[in-house]
């Protein structure tokens, strides 16, 4: 337990100082814009390029864990979506905030930090391939969603062609298809290149840690809304037991690869729910005890699922 906590603590304990930080200064939200900046733009991009360029090309290309994951996912999302029309009588619009509480989880800021300290840098190459295609499918599904409910008002080229401009034009995903091109070529960056990019590659998880902790300290919890009852389960424990249910029906994958994505489904309910919530004006205030609520109780699933992990107690393959 004393090798998990070590793995843990530093990183949920950024995300607290972070918190701390903006309670104790009251800081104005735009105070945090060239931050996010460095980080969306510079630091986390700095780091999916280094992890994938360095990845023999043909593990940059398995479509069946892609196809797995994502199926994985978006189970989940379609039963919480249906819970939510169905039993909640939810509309279109809330039914969709709730499913991506329950799917989209903070893979980009906590994700590859956290996986790579805890698996090794063999975890790099699920990291990204997770982390690119379920933000595709989320950039996808949320605009198809809201125009289906009225909350989304263009016509259906003008949302395609935003979708597709959210896709090519993302910082993470960019640098992830740069990485996958020096991958193919063996590129190999010149010494002070290499040294720049490891710098800012060193610095994205506790810059972008720091920020989730004064993000949720800006969004004070204000109710608890009844959803929580079934999306945080959903979000921490149903998401992680069904991606590695999936990965082990779908093929014979390395067991740092399983666990990199059941490490990456049990990490709480990614801030960009409450940002889409802001943009359609729906489910903002729920969406953000959601997110508050999920990264708090995650230091307890994230701590078990390492646990699992490290005592041999998860096998790679459910199936064998």
């Amino acid at each position: 337990m004393a090798e998990i906590s070590g793995l843990v603590l530093p990183f949920f304990g950024m995300i607290l100082l972070g918190y701390l930080a903006a309670k104790a200064t009251r800081q104005p939200a735009e105070a945090l814009g060239w931050l996010n900046t460095f980080i969306i733009y510079i630091a986390l991009p700095a780091l999916f390029f280094k992890l994938v360029s360095k990845t023999p090309i043909e593990q940059l290309t398995r479509v069946d864990f892609i196809l797995a994951n994502v199926s994985a996912t978006y189970l989940v999302f379609g039963l919480i979506f249906a819970i939510g029309l169905l039993l909640r009588r939810a509309n279109v619009a809330e039914a969709t905030m709730q499913g991506l509480s329950a799917a989209y989880g903070n893979i980009g800021y906590m994700g590859p930090g956290l996986a790579i300290l805890a698996l090794g840098e063999r975890a790099a190459v699920p990291v990204a391939l997770v982390f690119c295609f379920e933000n595709m499918m989320h950039f996808m599904i949320a605009p198809a969603l809201m125009s289906i409910s009225g909350g989304e008002k263009r016509s259906f080229a003008a949302i395609a062609a935003d979708v597709a401009r959210r896709i090519l034009t993302h910082p993470f995903i960019i640098a992830t298809a740069v990485g996958f091109l020096a991958a193919f070529f063996s590129f190999q960056a010149p010494l002070p290149l290499q040294r720049l990019i490891d710098y800012l590659a060193q610095a994205a998880a506790p810059c972008a840690l720091f920020a989730m902790g004064v993000t949720l300290a800006l969004r004070p919890l204000k109710r608890v809304p009844v959803e929580v009852a079934y999306i945080v389960p959903a979000k921490l424990l149903l998401l992680p037991l069904t991606m590695y249910l999936m990965l082990g029906l779908a093929g014979n994958f390395d067991p740092v690869w399983v666990q990199a994505a059941v490490l990456l489904a049990a990490l709480p309910t990614a801030t960009n729910v409450f940002v889409i919530g802001q943009q359609y004006g729906v489910w903002q205030e729920r969406a953000s005890a959601t997110i508050l609520i999920t990264t708090v109780l995650s230091v307890a699933t994230v701590t078990g699922f390492l646990y699992l992990v490290m005592s041999g107690l998860l096998p790679g393959d459910p199936f064998p």
